[in-house]
């Protein structure tokens, strides 16, 4: 019988020679009919997958339907970054941006407003959302606009509406300074006009009854006593009798009436009130035989010959509007009759109800056509904004918090960019603080689906990227020479024949 080492090295023989006429085979095979027929093609295209417009989550290897909403998924387009690279493998720089602020670009390297380095952007890149292509037939089909990115001067009417108000210092109010009766009342209506020294009410009053005899006794001691030959003692009484006429005319008693008191040397029951302002009657207490007490407000007469006009400006138009610009108020009711105005003056605050801030206009008014509480329309050119970097308002996409519009790179490609948009004019163009540079074009039409695509790209890029995959670890290799094999054959060990087919 044999040994079991020789039954084991038999065995081992027979394999090896198996073995290597299979490998010739092989070898055969692949050089008469070609190593792709075992492999397949050295470049194989990436196997088209489908996703799902609302939900970019879904994505499938087949045709379908969307599991969540039942929209038939629509295949996925080959992202074609890259193509602006240059033939020789160099990128080239579109632009720089601020590593914090997408919307702040420039043409050369620099610094950001927070002094960071700027960082380039290459023609293959998109500083926000993905660059999308567009086939010129479907550029077409959608009606897919452009606009040039260019200065230009802004300009913008404002049309609000103002209300007549009074002129606030030509507003007095009449009162009495002392207790007494209403005897006699000659104004006696609201709206009534009134000119200045024009008599108001006849009062009597017990302490102007007392007021005039303490004058009438001092004129008389002041006559006694002017020819006295001790200087101290007329000139006392000249004193006395100017603190009567005083008090007299503290209590609002004209100097006519003085005169004619002086002139008569009789005091009178009751004395005349005069106007001391010249208006219109805007609030009447007084009335005839009413006891008043000093400090009581009997009238409250406002000079209507100029007024104010406060006109509602919103928050967004408020930066066209400053003290001194011209403007321009429009009585509807009198066949859009206009009048020139000036801006006095900007509060500084916000009406509650209106959420508006109002520009007080200074007008004359001297035959009285505008009436307080009166609405007109106002219209106000506002400044200039010249040598503005603007598009089309119809170019930017208003998210809210953010803008976007997108830039025509030529050849079908178009990207996404974040903008910071300032003043909107009459003309529907939009000024850009932040985003744009000079001589770019933006998309004025179809950028909704532009953006949708864009989104959709992005979102279904970031599903797509796998996680790298570890390179399999190369087998070493066994170099079966003549050697090892005798090595092999002589020794007895059994634990080196198993090796060989582990």
């Amino acid at each position: 019988m044999l040994r079991p080492k020789k039954i084991i090295l038999v065995s081992a023989l027979s394999l090896l020679f198996v073995a290597s006429g299979a490998t010739w085979y092989v070898l055969q095979c692949v050089t008469q009919m070609g190593w792709e027929s075992f492999t397949g093609p050295a470049h194989v295209h990436a196997q088209q997958q489908w996703t799902c417009g609302m939900h970019p989550m879904i994505v499938t290897d087949e045709p379908g339907q969307c599991p969540i909403c039942g929209m038939d998924l629509t295949p996925i387009k080959e992202d074609k970054g890259g193509s602006k690279a240059r033939a020789d493998g160099e990128r080239k720089i579109k632009y720089w941006v601020a590593p914090m602020d997408p919307t702040y670009i420039r043409d050369e390297p620099g610094k950001s407003p927070m002094g960071m380095d700027l960082v380039p952007v290459y023609e293959d890149e998109a500083a926000s959302g993905s660059i999308i292509s567009v086939a010129p037939e479907v550029r077409q089909s959608m009606g897919v606009r452009t606009s040039l990115v260019e200065r230009r001067d802004l300009h913008r009417t404002i049309r609000t509406v103002g209300l007549v108000d009074y002129d606030e210092p030509q507003r007095y109010s009449v009162n009495a300074k002392i207790d007494g009766w209403i005897e006699r009342l000659y104004v006696d209506q609201t709206g009534q006009e009134v000119k200045k020294g024009q008599p108001l009410l006849e009062l009597y009053s017990p302490k102007l009854v007392s007021a005039q005899e303490e004058y009438l006794l001092a004129l008389r001691n002041r006559d006694a006593l002017k020819d006295s030959s001790f200087s101290q003692i007329s000139e006392g009484a000249e004193r006395l009798l100017q603190s009567s006429r005083k008090r007299l005319q503290y209590f609002d008693i004209s100097d006519r009436q003085i005169a004619e008191l002086e002139k008569s040397g009789r005091v009178r029951k009751t004395m005349t009130l005069y106007s001391p302002y010249q208006g219109v009657v805007t609030m009447k207490i007084a009335t005839d035989g009413q006891f008043i007490k000093s400090g009581t407000e009997l009238f409250k007469i406002s000079d209507l010959s100029s007024v104010w006009v406060m006109a509602d400006i919103y928050a967004y138009e408020l930066p066209w509007v400053e003290v001194g610009q011209q403007a321009e108020i429009i009585l509807p009711y009198v066949g859009d009759k206009t009048r020139q105005a000036e801006i006095s003056f900007i509060y500084p605050y916000v009406e509650s109800k209106t959420r508006t801030i109002k520009a007080r206009l200074e007008i004359a008014n001297p035959d009285f056509e505008l009436k307080p509480e009166m609405y007109v329309n106002v219209r106000i050119k506002g400044n200039v904004v010249e040598d503005a970097l603007a598009i089309p308002s119809e170019a930017v996409i208003n998210s809210g918090e953010k803008q976007t519009v997108f830039v025509d790179l030529g050849d079908g490609e178009f990207e996404p960019r974040q903008v910071k948009i300032g003043l909107q004019d009459d003309e529907g163009y939009v000024q850009i603080t932040q985003g744009l540079l000079d001589g770019e074009r933006v998309v004025t039409s179809a950028q909704f689906l532009f953006d949708s695509e864009s989104r959709l790209r992005e979102a279904t890029k970031k599903l797509r990227r796998p996680a790298a995959e570890p390179e399999p670890e190369p087998e070493p290799e066994h170099d079966h020479n003549g050697d090892d094999m005798e090595d092999l054959f002589e020794s007895d060990d059994e634990e080196d024949l198993e090796s060989l087919f582990n």
